[in-house]
C-alpha cells in the first residue's frame, strides 16, 4: 500500500494525474519451475485524472485484477517463456527479474499505469454545442460557384 504522501505525488507526477489518493496492491505468489513466479495482483487505487473533454479534474476508481509471472531473465533470453493463446493472444504478463529480489511497488506502479483510461471522460462530461455541428462541407462553395464558372 501505498501510504506517504510523497510517494503517492511521484506517483502522480510519474503518470502525469493531478494525485493518487490511495493505491493498493495484494499479491499472491507461487513457485513455479525453473525459478519463475506466479503471481496473482489486486489492484485498488483511487486517483485524480484530468477529463480530455472539459479538462476539468475528476476522481476515478481502479479495481483491476492480473495474472502476471516474474522470469529469470537469462529464461527470457533464451526464449523460455510461457505460449500464448494462438487465438486470443491471452496469457500472463511476464516480467523478467534478476537476482534474489522482484520490486514489488515498481510492478504494482506499472500495473496502475496499464490500468488507467488513456481517454478519461468525467462522468457526465460531454463536447460543447458548438463543436457538435457538422463542419461545412469544404465544396459547398464550389456547388454554389458551379454556373457560374463556366
Amino acid at each position: 500500500m501505498v501510504e506517504d504522501e510523497i510517494s503517492r505525488a511521484a506517483l502522480a507526477a510519474l503518470f502525469g494525474l493531478p494525485a493518487v489518493a490511495y493505491m493498493r496492491g495484494e499479491f499472491v505468489l507461487q513457485h513455479e519451475q525453473g525459478g519463475v513466479i506466479g503471481a496473482k495482483l489486486r489492484l485498488k487505487a483511487r486517483v485524480t485524472q484530468e477529463c480530455v473533454l472539459t479538462l476539468e479534474p475528476f476522481e476515478a476508481l481502479v479495481d483491476e485484477e492480473a495474472v502476471l509471472r516474474f522470469v529469470p531473465a537469462a529464461k527470457i533470453a533464451e526464449g523460455e517463456t510461457e505460449e500464448l493463446d494462438a487465438e486470443t493472444l491471452d496469457g500472463p504478463d511476464e516480467i523478467p527479474f534478476t537476482g534474489e529480489w522482484i520490486d514489488l511497488s515498481a510492478v504494482l506502479a506499472e500495473q496502475l499505469a496499464l490500468a488507467l483510461d488513456p481517454y478519461p471522460k468525467k462522468p457526465g462530461a460531454a463536447l460543447p454545442v458548438e463543436l457538435l455541428d457538422e463542419p461545412e462541407n469544404p465544396f459547398a462553395v464550389l456547388k454554389q460557384k458551379k454556373g457560374t464558372l463556366f
